[in-house]
């Protein structure tokens, strides 16, 4: 972990070097040496970072270079923080000499020279340590980052993820047994119960998924609890998965509404509920309630649990516990087999007498716990299939076995030790995430560069590069795939809970980051980075910070406390040095964020997402020039127009965000502000605005994800649309228009863009498509949501981007049957019309149509009355969902969708 600290200082000390070399001044040759002591120090710290685990000596060693490297950096962003607040004070006194200014720079210039001296002679005094103390076994690595950096993707094997775990086939049909028993009355209760490690949640989710498992209820939902319990989260999470909230209900019912609601909907139905990792018997006693004993026979509630006293609880009778075995000595070794060997293109390897006599001996480790099992049989799929690795890896088990009475928790740490130092630092940051929470790929990302644990690899995007780590994260089995996206590719993901244990422990240890669950604790005076979760209960989160340094370089709270206007005043005395600032679940008192959030010149990431109110970002929001990511999530926002100075923007996304305009007496004093000048640009999601005027929007060539709501009619101007034909690495495509337009002003401007492209138009019929031209050029385009009017869609399936994997209408009130075109669409996996997407009565799905089409979700569309699917059509359909289509009276023949695993027929006339 000191590896990581160093490199990425170092990284950053270079970039610093070359970027404020004028800055830095006389002190510019203390900078450099600082920078190249910090390149020795770190090919040194490759090897004492792997022994620390060995020898207190190196350990304190270590310590020492890691806190002075935090040190050097906090002397660095204090001097530039300082020289900005310097300039910024010389900027209103412009009237004032050169001279005067060089003056006030002078005693900052003094400080900085000094305290670099006093670090440099301390990194010498900890290096001249380690031949002073015995430590010169430690030696120099000759590898460089790019040497040890993870493949290319298009290098590396794909990532089998197999359904089926070896050795659970008889505890899968005991606990099918128990969930589809028929005599049963009313609601019942069963448990699956076991250490942690043995796979309760594999072998619940292996059940679950069962097509026949799934034609058994009329209803399930899935949910995790955790110890983190929060009884109105987990009530919500299930009525999502069951029945039709509105945002309001989603927003505003409370715990006792949300459970009545619940309630009275299950009372009538027959269902499955699977509560996954229930720590305490308070979890049931609490929520039994919202789970009515007189709903249809055969409904069911499953827990999986640790302790069979809270099964004993829940179920009354052992009849319905299932006590998860360990496993056998065979079903370990072919388990330790398939994770060790895959990618390989063979699951019967061949293994000499010796290695199998070694991979014996390793299995034998694990006693019988699959996530030991596939965990280090995951660490070995990264090694060479020989003795010698072999041997030493068998020799860290046994090492780390004897560290303490935790089999597995030793195994795992042994996995941790393993990786790289680059995988070290994401492996951790995955820990500040709430027990049992789904991690949004996206954000922990966004999250990492903000932190720089991605490093540059030639021109590759950041973003592509921290894919890959997570990628291989998956690989080793450290994180768990929990949900993909349409292309395939990393949706969500969730980390074991002894595995987060782990990253919570060796965090710690590391002085990386800390968790505060019980806030009665006494801080540590020096934090790098604080994550609070929810018990912040009568306190605000400024008093988390009261004992705290001003080192704090990340605040991530998923708590439910209020930030009021003192707490923010508060909290600026400890955080002016801040790069991540997540704030994804705090209330905030007010609309407006602090006028001097500005000051926090050091920000990557900021992240409020839920104020549920309108907010109003200061000004000063245009000194953040370091800003990589800023998301206000779906809240009403305004903000001002010097927004576009911050060049280094890579992910804009405020939904219901407005940008202000620059009025034309301050274009005149500060220059013109638009849109162009973030090339950096990877991801934006506004409101539309005058911003869109002319072409600055097709001047930010790297976007891959383009979200515009409310855009009026009167920004569709010629220039607006040969902006989207010229992001052609567009893989997100989402346009929203606003009602209220005349037909012939729509026809007259898409008619004179689309005949400039040698589009023919057809006049007499309307064909309205907003703000789009053919999208045949746009090759990563797969997923396309369209919003407002359209009439009718394109005929021509050259229109439409030849990959495009997801498409999504509504309220487009289209007049004839869009079937007829869209089956037609030869890569369409996912369609979704809602909200008046169609107005006609009648849909035909043709035989022959949709051939890879996995899912279809029809969903308030107020006119429909048939749904017809004749033979041979929609052949791969899996999901099919249709809700609140009043005038419904014919559905299609079910049957003949062999391959149909999910049915949700809701507020359909002709089903009641």
């Amino acid at each position: 972990m000191a590896e990581s600290t160093v490199t990425f200082f170092a990284e950053k000390l270079s970039n610093l070097i070359l970027q404020e070399a004028s800055v830095f001044g006389e002190v510019e040759g203390q900078i450099k040496l600082l920078r190249d002591e910090l390149e020795w120090m770190r090919l040194f710290l490759r090897d004492a970072d792997s022994k620390r685990v060995y020898d207190e000596r190196v350990k304190l060693w270590v310590n020492q270079i890691r806190s002075a490297t935090h040190e050097a950096e906090d002397v660095i962003d204090e001097f530039i923080l300082n020289m900005d607040n310097r300039k910024r004070r010389l900027n209103t006194l412009k009237f004032l000499p050169t001279c005067v200014g060089m003056v006030d720079k002078l005693p900052s210039i003094h400080e900085l020279d000094s305290r670099v001296k006093d670090i440099n002679a301390k990194i010498g005094a900890i290096m001249a340590n380690r031949s002073k103390y015995g430590l010169v076994d430690l030696t120099a690595s000759s590898s460089s980052t790019a040497d040890q950096a993870v493949s290319h993707k298009e290098k590396r094997a794909p990532v089998v993820e197999e359904s089926d775990v070896v050795g659970i086939e008889d505890g899968a049909k005991k606990v099918k047994q128990m969930l589809m028993k028929e005599e049963t009355v009313g609601r019942s209760v069963a448990s699956i119960c076991g250490m942690g490690g043995l796979g309760k949640t594999t072998l619940a989710k292996k059940v679950y998924n069962q097509r026949d498992v799934h034609g058994h209820f009329d209803c399930k939902a899935w949910v995790y609890v955790s110890q983190e319990f929060r009884a109105r989260e987990i009530l919500l999470a299930i009525a999502l998965q069951v029945m039709f909230l509105s945002v309001e209900e989603k927003k505003e019912m409370g715990e006792d509404e949300l459970g009545k609601k619940l309630c009275g909907y299950l009372g009538e139905k027959k269902y499955l509920v699977v509560m996954d990792d229930v720590w305490s018997s308070e979890v049931w006693s609490r929520l039994q309630p919202h789970f009515p004993d007189q709903a249809k026979d055969g409904s069911i509630v499953l827990i999986t649990t640790r302790n069979k006293e809270i099964a004993l609880h829940a179920t009354y009778s052992e009849e319905f516990i299932y006590e998860l075995r360990h496993m056998n000595d065979d079903e370990s070794w072919q388990l330790f087999l398939k994770k060790a060997f895959r990618g390989t293109g063979t699951t019967t390897p061949t293994l000499t007498t010796e290695l199998k006599e070694l991979g014996k001996k390793i299995v034998t480790k694990c006693k019988g716990l699959p996530l030991a099992i596939v965990v280090l049989g995951s660490l070995l799929s990264t090694k060479e299939k020989t003795k010698q690795w072999w041997e030493k890896v068998l020799a860290s088990i046994e090492w780390h076995l004897d560290q303490g009475p935790d089999s597995c928790m030793r195994i795992l740490a042994l996995s941790y030790n393993d990786l790289p130092y680059y995988l070290k630092s994401c492996f951790l940051y995955c820990g500040i995430f709430p027990e049992d929470s789904e991690i949004d790929a996206w954000d922990l990302i966004k999250l990492w560069l903000a932190e720089g644990f991605i490093q540059r690899r030639g021109k590759e995007r950041l973003e592509d590069i921290a894919e890959d780590y997570m990628h291989e994260l998956i690989h080793r089995s450290l994180i768990q795939v929990a949900d993909r996206r349409v292309d395939g590719r990393v949706k969500s993901c969730r980390m074991h809970d002894l595995l987060r244990d782990l990253a919570v422990s060796e965090a710690k240890d590391a002085h990386f980051f800390e968790v505060h669950e019980n806030m009665d604790s006494t801080f540590p005076i020096s934090i790098r980075r604080l994550v609070i979760h929810q018990n912040l209960i009568n306190r605000d989160i400024s008093q988390c910070l009261h004992n705290s340094s001003s080192r704090l370089r990340s605040l991530v709270s998923f708590s439910e406390s209020t930030i009021g206007k003192r707490s923010w005043e508060s909290l600026q005395e400890h955080i002016k040095l801040l790069t991540v600032l997540n704030l994804s679940e705090e209330k905030v008192g007010g609309h407006l964020l602090p006028r001097d959030i500005g000051q926090l010149i050091h920000l990557k990431f900021l992240c409020i997402k839920e104020f549920r109110s309108h907010v109003k970002l200061p000004s000063s929001i245009g000194r953040l020039v370091n800003l990589q990511s800023l998301d206000l999530g779906t809240n009403d926002c305004n903000i001002p127009h010097s927004i576009w100075k911050l060049k280094k923007l890579r992910h804009l996304e405020c939904w219901n965000g407005k940008v202000l305009s620059q009025s034309q007496i301050n274009k005149c004093v500060n220059g013109y502000l638009g849109v162009e000048q973030l090339t950096n640009l990877q991801t934006l999601a506004l409101t539309g605005g005058s911003w869109l005027e002319g072409d600055g929007l097709g001047k930010l060539t790297q976007l891959r994800s383009l979200k515009l709501s409310q855009c009026s009619i009167s920004y569709l101007k010629t220039e607006f649309f040969e902006s989207i034909a010229k992001l052609t690495v567009l893989e997100i495509l989402d346009l929203s228009f606003t009602k209220g337009h005349t037909k012939k002003t729509l026809v007259n401007r898409l008619g004179s863009v689309w005949e400039k492209k040698n589009v023919t138009i057809d006049h007499h019929n309307k064909t309205l498509l907003p703000g789009l031209m053919p999208l045949s050029h746009h090759a990563y385009l797969y997923e396309l949501f369209l919003g407002g009017k359209l009439e009718k869609l394109p005929e021509e399936i050259e229109f439409y981007p030849p990959k495009l994997l997801s498409l999504h209408l509504w309220r487009c009130k289209l007049r004839d049957d869009p079937m007829m075109i869209l089956e037609k669409l030869p890569s369409l996996r996912i369609l979704d019309l809602s909200s008046n997407a169609y107005t006609g009565k009648k849909m035909v799905c043709s035989s022959g149509g949709f051939l890879q089409l996995k899912s279809l979700n029809l969903i308030q569309l107020d006119e429909l009355e048939e749904l017809m699917v004749e033979r041979g059509a929609m052949s791969s359909l899996k999901t099919l969902e249709i809700w609140r289509c009043d005038k419904m009276k014919k559905l299609p023949d079910l049957f003949q969708l062999t391959n149909l695993e999910e049915l949700s027929l809701r507020g359909l006339p002709c089903i009641k």
